[in-house]
């Protein structure tokens, strides 16, 4: 589990540091998961050690939220005053995000058979 761990971060690492070093609009740890994706695209299916780890993290996902959580609350000052633009910066980017979605569904679904 640690070896897993440590592969994890180390490319959580890389990826910060290309993501600030170029200076990509794309935040590190998403540099980074590419890195992890190339790197078992390249090895093949990941081992046991690494399934296990990621599944502990899955599982606890939640707990990651609650800073999150806790940042909201004490701004709702700050949201209130924003409501307007808040709530449409919410509905625009959902809507992108299913249809963003719902198009790469359609590439990689392949042709109807009907």
């Amino acid at each position: 589990m640690l070896n897993a761990l440590t592969l994890l971060v180390s490319c959580q690492f890389v990826g910060e540091i290309l993501a600030r070093g170029i200076g990509l609009p794309i935040p590190g740890p998403v540099v980074g998961l590419l890195i992890l994706l190339v790197g078992l695209m390249v090895r093949g299916r990941p081992g046991g050690a690494l399934t296990s780890t990621a599944t502990g993290l899955l599982s606890n996902l939640g707990l990651l939220f609650v800073p999150a959580g806790v940042g909201v609350v004490t701004q709702l000052d700050v949201l209130g005053r924003n409501w307007l633009p808040v709530a449409v910066s919410i509905l625009v980017s959902t809507f992108l995000g299913l249809m963003v979605a719902g198009w790469v569904m359609q590439r990689f679904a392949g042709p109807d058979e009907t």
